[in-house]
């Protein structure tokens, strides 16, 4: 279990009350259990109030019931095999719940992405992109998603832009090859990590280049290697990573970059603009007029 969690049990296990300390025992030997039940479900599971819980987890010193179960959980997460996740989802909320539980989720890792990100870091970061000659980003597995997006939006931003196909470690070598100063790597991962990313992070720093982390933790093998981290919350809804918090920073990072390369961005969409106009690229959805929306 998480040393920093067994140190505050054991801190404080003197004060604990009766129901307390059955709590605690029950955090000890179940711990990957308690990190997705409610607190009245735990309070039910040892036989204590709903109350006792959540005073349980103010007494050793957490905030309420919903940071000790985010300890919880961030201490499994790059444990837990995908049945294993999707068995606690099933077992632990009910299926008329599914829809409101993963949208609040989703809700509070956004506001909890807000309130911890460091803005001097952020804008760092944004000003070291803003001077590089390529970029390129790499994001494995379920981060592919989010590294796909930002590529497609950096194109617009930057004259030249690489989205790393992170199959084997050869060939994302074989395409990194000429990068170097002057340069930029982006790399995307969260539990659990990919080999592969941290080793595109590493030659990309042994090369010299500017590199870009996008990662949940300090602690993520990313940051070893990279000259800016940038953490946003990525929780388990399920079997499913939750990738709310890394978009919302990703679509922050895009409209900051490309507001201070402002002119030649303008430049660009004017030249897509005209382009899509001239060959019908999108249909264009004209106004009715009012005789016909009366029909």
């Amino acid at each position: 279990m998480n040393i920093q969690l067994t140190n505050r049990i054991k801190q404080n296990a003197r004060s604990f009350s009766k129901g307390q300390r059955l709590i605690a025992k029950y955090i000890e030997e179940h711990y990957d259990k308690v990190a997705f039940m409610t607190a009245s479900k735990l309070g039910a599971t040892v036989g204590v109030s709903e109350s006792t819980v959540v005073r349980f987890a103010t007494e050793i010193g957490y905030s309420g019931y919903p940071a000790l179960q985010q300890a919880m959980q961030e201490m499994i997460r790059n444990r837990m095999t995908s049945v294993q996740r999707l068995e606690m989802t099933s077992t632990n909320i009910p299926l008329d719940r599914l829809l409101d539980s993963s949208m609040d989720q989703d809700i509070d890792i956004i506001r909890r992405t807000k309130e911890s990100i460091s803005h001097e870091e952020f804008y760092r970061a944004a000003d070291a992109l803003v001077k590089v000659k390529k970029v390129y980003i790499i994001g494995a597995g379920s981060s592919l998603a989010i590294a796909t997006f930002l590529s497609y939006y950096f194109s617009l931003v930057f004259d030249s832009v690489q989205l790393i196909s992170a199959t084997s470690e050869a060939q994302i070598l074989q395409q990194m090859v000429h990068i170097g100063e002057g340069d930029a790597l982006i790399g995307i991962s969260f539990p659990r990590y990919s080999k592969k990313a941290v080793k595109a992070l590493k030659y990309a720093s042994d090369r010299g280049a500017t590199v870009v982390a996008i990662t949940d933790s300090t602690l993520s093998p990313l940051t070893k290697y990279a000259e800016h981290v940038l953490l946003a919350k990525s929780d388990m809804v399920s079997f499913v990573d939750s990738l709310v918090g890394p978009l919302a920073l990703i679509n922050a990072l895009i409209v900051t970059v490309a507001i201070k390369k402002k002119d030649e961005v303008a430049n660009t969409l004017l030249n897509l603009e005209t382009i899509w106009d001239e060959y019908g690229v999108y249909e264009k959805v004209e106004d009715r007029s009012d005789e016909e929306r009366n029909v």
